[in-house]
């Protein structure tokens, strides 16, 4: 969880990147994916949150 979270944060940081022009699209999506995978990680493993990855 910790590395997908990394990642996670990669992508926002770029989104702030002037110059992505369409690429913004697939860092939208990507995020997107990411935000639904840490979702369904969560309501597969309840007890797993708060303890290390």
């Amino acid at each position: 969880m910790t590395t997908l979270s990394q990642k996670r944060a990669s992508l926002v940081r770029l989104l702030d990147e002037p110059n992505l022009g369409t690429l913004r699209i697939d860092v939208n999506q990507a995020l997107e994916e990411i935000d639904d995978l840490i979702d369904e990680f969560k309501r597969t493993f309840p007890q797993s949150q708060g303890q290390p990855d």
